[in-house]
Protein backbone atom coordinates (compact mmCIF):
# COMPACT_ATOMS: atom_id res chain seq x y z
CA UNK A 1 0.00 0.00 0.00
CA UNK A 2 0.92 3.53 -0.95
CA UNK A 3 1.45 5.72 2.37
CA UNK A 4 -0.45 8.38 2.50
CA UNK A 5 2.35 11.04 2.55
CA UNK A 6 3.34 9.56 -1.46
CA UNK A 7 -0.23 10.39 -2.00
CA UNK A 8 0.70 12.64 -4.96
CA UNK A 9 2.65 10.58 -6.51
CA UNK A 10 0.20 7.77 -6.30
CA UNK A 11 -0.88 7.72 -10.33
CA UNK A 12 3.13 7.76 -11.21
CA UNK A 13 4.08 4.82 -8.52
CA UNK A 14 1.77 2.38 -9.83
CA UNK A 15 3.09 2.32 -13.02
CA UNK A 16 6.07 1.24 -11.97
CA UNK A 17 4.13 -1.54 -9.74
CA UNK A 18 5.52 -5.18 -10.06
CA UNK A 19 4.51 -8.22 -8.53
CA UNK A 20 7.20 -10.24 -6.99
CA UNK A 21 7.89 -13.73 -4.52
CA UNK A 22 9.56 -12.68 -1.60
CA UNK A 23 12.33 -15.58 -0.48
CA UNK A 24 12.39 -16.10 3.28
CA UNK A 25 15.93 -18.48 3.80
CA UNK A 26 16.14 -19.98 7.06
CA UNK A 27 19.68 -21.67 7.69
CA UNK A 28 19.68 -25.15 8.72
CA UNK A 29 21.74 -26.33 11.78
CA UNK A 30 25.00 -28.36 11.07
CA UNK A 31 22.98 -31.90 10.96
CA UNK A 32 19.87 -30.69 9.57
CA UNK A 33 19.03 -31.35 5.95
CA UNK A 34 16.30 -31.25 3.10
CA UNK A 35 14.50 -33.66 1.49
CA UNK A 36 15.75 -34.06 -2.86
CA UNK A 37 12.50 -32.60 -3.91
CA UNK A 38 12.48 -29.67 -1.54
CA UNK A 39 13.51 -25.73 -2.10
CA UNK A 40 16.58 -24.91 -0.86
CA UNK A 41 20.22 -23.23 -0.91
CA UNK A 42 22.87 -25.16 -0.95
CA UNK A 43 22.28 -28.64 -0.53
CA UNK A 44 21.59 -31.94 -2.65
CA UNK A 45 19.88 -31.55 -5.82
CA UNK A 46 17.17 -32.98 -7.72
CA UNK A 47 19.20 -35.12 -10.40
CA UNK A 48 17.03 -37.72 -12.42
CA UNK A 49 18.59 -40.99 -13.23
CA UNK A 50 21.07 -41.07 -16.26
CA UNK A 51 21.49 -37.47 -15.96
CA UNK A 52 24.92 -35.73 -15.79
CA UNK A 53 25.90 -33.70 -12.62
CA UNK A 54 26.78 -30.59 -14.13
CA UNK A 55 30.35 -29.87 -14.12
CA UNK A 56 32.74 -26.35 -14.46
CA UNK A 57 35.32 -25.74 -17.10
CA UNK A 58 37.72 -27.73 -14.87
CA UNK A 59 36.03 -30.85 -14.72
CA UNK A 60 34.55 -30.56 -11.50
CA UNK A 61 31.42 -30.72 -10.17
CA UNK A 62 29.84 -27.44 -9.17
CA UNK A 63 27.99 -25.87 -6.22
CA UNK A 64 23.97 -26.15 -6.70
CA UNK A 65 23.31 -22.73 -5.04
CA UNK A 66 19.38 -22.81 -5.23
CA UNK A 67 16.94 -25.22 -6.08
CA UNK A 68 13.26 -23.67 -6.72
CA UNK A 69 10.52 -26.48 -6.81
CA UNK A 70 8.00 -24.42 -8.37
CA UNK A 71 5.22 -25.71 -6.86
CA UNK A 72 6.07 -24.40 -3.87
CA UNK A 73 5.87 -20.98 -5.15
CA UNK A 74 3.34 -18.40 -5.38
CA UNK A 75 2.19 -17.64 -9.28
CA UNK A 76 3.91 -14.72 -10.76
CA UNK A 77 3.04 -13.87 -14.20
CA UNK A 78 5.32 -15.25 -17.15
CA UNK A 79 7.16 -17.73 -14.78
CA UNK A 80 6.92 -21.16 -14.74
CA UNK A 81 4.68 -22.86 -11.41
CA UNK A 82 5.78 -25.97 -11.75
CA UNK A 83 8.91 -27.48 -12.38
CA UNK A 84 11.95 -27.48 -10.48
CA UNK A 85 14.52 -24.94 -11.36
CA UNK A 86 18.32 -25.38 -10.50
CA UNK A 87 21.39 -22.56 -10.19
CA UNK A 88 24.66 -24.21 -10.44
CA UNK A 89 27.77 -22.67 -10.23
CA UNK A 90 31.43 -23.61 -9.97
CA UNK A 91 32.93 -23.73 -6.82
CA UNK A 92 35.53 -20.80 -8.86
CA UNK A 93 32.59 -18.22 -8.81
CA UNK A 94 34.18 -14.69 -8.67
CA UNK A 95 34.79 -14.32 -12.06
CA UNK A 96 31.07 -14.87 -13.24
CA UNK A 97 31.12 -17.13 -16.36
CA UNK A 98 31.09 -20.42 -14.62
CA UNK A 99 27.62 -21.71 -14.03
CA UNK A 100 24.56 -23.43 -15.63
CA UNK A 101 20.44 -22.83 -15.03
CA UNK A 102 18.40 -26.35 -15.24
CA UNK A 103 15.32 -26.69 -15.70
CA UNK A 104 13.18 -29.52 -14.92
CA UNK A 105 10.01 -29.51 -16.50
CA UNK A 106 8.79 -33.18 -15.26
CA UNK A 107 10.07 -34.43 -12.63
CA UNK A 108 10.42 -38.15 -12.00
CA UNK A 109 10.73 -40.42 -9.03
CA UNK A 110 13.61 -42.22 -10.59
CA UNK A 111 16.51 -40.10 -9.07
CA UNK A 112 20.11 -40.12 -8.09
CA UNK A 113 21.19 -40.33 -4.79
CA UNK A 114 24.70 -40.79 -4.49
CA UNK A 115 26.18 -37.32 -3.88
CA UNK A 116 29.80 -38.42 -2.04
CA UNK A 117 31.54 -36.79 -4.90
CA UNK A 118 30.42 -33.17 -3.74
CA UNK A 119 33.78 -33.43 -1.32
CA UNK A 120 33.73 -30.39 1.64
CA UNK A 121 36.67 -28.85 -0.51
CA UNK A 122 34.10 -27.41 -3.12
CA UNK A 123 32.41 -25.45 -0.74
CA UNK A 124 35.21 -23.94 0.91
CA UNK A 125 34.47 -20.41 -0.95
CA UNK A 126 31.47 -20.73 -1.00
CA UNK A 127 29.30 -17.00 -0.30
CA UNK A 128 26.43 -19.42 0.95
CA UNK A 129 27.55 -20.79 4.22
CA UNK A 130 24.97 -23.48 4.86
CA UNK A 131 21.84 -24.96 3.69
CA UNK A 132 18.95 -23.21 3.87
CA UNK A 133 15.11 -23.99 3.78
CA UNK A 134 12.70 -21.64 1.96
CA UNK A 135 9.37 -19.88 2.24
CA UNK A 136 8.13 -17.87 -0.29
CA UNK A 137 5.69 -15.03 -0.25
CA UNK A 138 4.15 -12.57 -3.09
CA UNK A 139 4.51 -8.86 -2.78
CA UNK A 140 4.54 -5.97 -4.45
CA UNK A 141 7.17 -3.42 -5.08
CA UNK A 142 6.88 0.30 -6.98
CA UNK A 143 10.58 0.28 -7.76
CA UNK A 144 14.75 0.03 -7.12
CA UNK A 145 17.09 3.11 -6.36
CA UNK A 146 19.17 0.64 -8.59
CA UNK A 147 17.17 -1.12 -11.15
CA UNK A 148 16.99 0.66 -14.43
CA UNK A 149 13.48 0.11 -15.38
CA UNK A 150 12.72 2.71 -12.01
CA UNK A 151 13.09 6.12 -13.47
CA UNK A 152 10.81 7.91 -12.02
CA UNK A 153 11.32 12.14 -9.93
CA UNK A 154 9.25 13.17 -7.32
CA UNK A 155 8.82 16.57 -8.75
CA UNK A 156 11.88 18.17 -9.40
CA UNK A 157 13.91 15.64 -7.73
CA UNK A 158 15.71 12.09 -7.98
CA UNK A 159 14.91 9.10 -5.42
CA UNK A 160 18.01 9.98 -3.35
CA UNK A 161 16.96 13.91 -3.23
CA UNK A 162 13.31 13.22 -2.22
CA UNK A 163 14.57 10.88 0.49
CA UNK A 164 16.67 13.80 2.20
CA UNK A 165 13.46 15.79 2.54
CA UNK A 166 11.66 13.24 4.52
CA UNK A 167 11.35 12.40 8.17
CA UNK A 168 13.07 9.34 9.37
CA UNK A 169 9.70 7.34 9.83
CA UNK A 170 8.78 8.46 6.01
CA UNK A 171 12.05 7.18 4.60
CA UNK A 172 11.58 3.97 6.05
CA UNK A 173 8.21 3.33 4.28
CA UNK A 174 9.23 4.48 1.29
CA UNK A 175 12.29 2.15 1.26
CA UNK A 176 9.38 -0.59 1.95
CA UNK A 177 7.88 0.10 -1.28
CA UNK A 178 10.81 0.82 -3.47
CA UNK A 179 13.31 -1.22 -2.60
CA UNK A 180 14.85 -4.36 -4.40
CA UNK A 181 16.91 -5.88 -1.35
CA UNK A 182 16.76 -9.05 -0.78
CA UNK A 183 16.35 -12.71 -1.92
CA UNK A 184 13.27 -12.79 -4.90
CA UNK A 185 12.27 -14.32 -7.85
CA UNK A 186 11.20 -11.42 -10.65
CA UNK A 187 10.77 -8.16 -9.46
CA UNK A 188 13.18 -5.62 -9.12
CA UNK A 189 16.57 -5.93 -9.02
CA UNK A 190 19.63 -4.37 -6.48
CA UNK A 191 22.72 -3.56 -6.69
CA UNK A 192 25.47 -2.42 -4.87
CA UNK A 193 27.37 -0.71 -7.60
CA UNK A 194 25.38 -0.31 -10.87
CA UNK A 195 22.65 -2.33 -13.28
CA UNK A 196 24.82 -3.79 -15.15
CA UNK A 197 22.15 -3.71 -18.07
CA UNK A 198 22.40 -0.16 -18.72
CA UNK A 199 25.77 -0.34 -19.98
CA UNK A 200 24.17 -3.24 -22.65
CA UNK A 201 21.56 -2.42 -24.88
CA UNK A 202 21.30 -6.05 -25.29
CA UNK A 203 20.25 -6.39 -21.36
CA UNK A 204 18.02 -3.86 -20.76
CA UNK A 205 15.02 -5.84 -21.37
CA UNK A 206 16.18 -8.99 -19.42
CA UNK A 207 13.66 -9.57 -15.86
CA UNK A 208 15.52 -11.04 -12.96
CA UNK A 209 14.75 -14.66 -12.87
CA UNK A 210 16.71 -15.25 -9.36
CA UNK A 211 18.06 -12.65 -6.77
CA UNK A 212 20.28 -13.96 -3.54
CA UNK A 213 21.21 -11.30 -1.36
CA UNK A 214 23.68 -11.13 1.81
CA UNK A 215 22.16 -12.39 4.91
CA UNK A 216 22.58 -14.31 8.22
CA UNK A 217 24.49 -17.10 6.43
CA UNK A 218 25.38 -15.36 2.79
CA UNK A 219 27.62 -12.83 2.12
CA UNK A 220 28.82 -11.86 -1.36
CA UNK A 221 32.23 -10.56 -0.89
CA UNK A 222 31.84 -7.35 1.38
CA UNK A 223 27.79 -7.35 1.61
CA UNK A 224 27.04 -7.76 -1.87
CA UNK A 225 24.69 -9.75 -4.18
CA UNK A 226 23.76 -12.11 -7.00
CA UNK A 227 21.19 -12.11 -9.47
CA UNK A 228 20.62 -14.12 -12.05
CA UNK A 229 18.43 -12.34 -15.24
CA UNK A 230 16.97 -13.83 -18.55
CA UNK A 231 15.56 -12.33 -21.56
CA UNK A 232 12.05 -11.93 -21.73
CA UNK A 233 11.31 -14.17 -24.61
CA UNK A 234 13.99 -16.68 -23.19
CA UNK A 235 11.85 -17.38 -20.14
CA UNK A 236 8.29 -17.45 -22.11
CA UNK A 237 9.71 -20.32 -24.35
CA UNK A 238 11.75 -21.68 -20.83
CA UNK A 239 15.33 -21.33 -21.86
CA UNK A 240 16.60 -21.19 -18.92
CA UNK A 241 20.03 -22.54 -20.39
CA UNK A 242 20.29 -18.79 -22.01
CA UNK A 243 20.23 -16.96 -18.18
CA UNK A 244 23.36 -15.04 -17.31
CA UNK A 245 24.88 -14.22 -14.14
CA UNK A 246 26.01 -11.11 -12.38
CA UNK A 247 27.33 -10.31 -8.41
CA UNK A 248 28.52 -7.07 -6.98
CA UNK A 249 29.78 -6.01 -3.65
CA UNK A 250 30.42 -2.45 -1.69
Amino acid sequence: MIPEFLTEFKIKLEKYKLETIKIVATPLKKEESLEIFDSKFLGTPYLPKGMEYPKDKENKPMVLWAQINLVDTPALDGYPNQGILQFFVSSEWFDMDDYKVVFHSDITEEIQTDFSFLTEDLYEESPIYCEHKLDFNKEIEYGSSEDLRFSMRFNDKDYWDFQETLTKDQAEELNKIIDGTGHKIGGYAYFTQADVRDYNKDLKQDLLLLQIDTDEEIMFGDSGVANFFINPEDLKNRRFEKSWFNWDCC
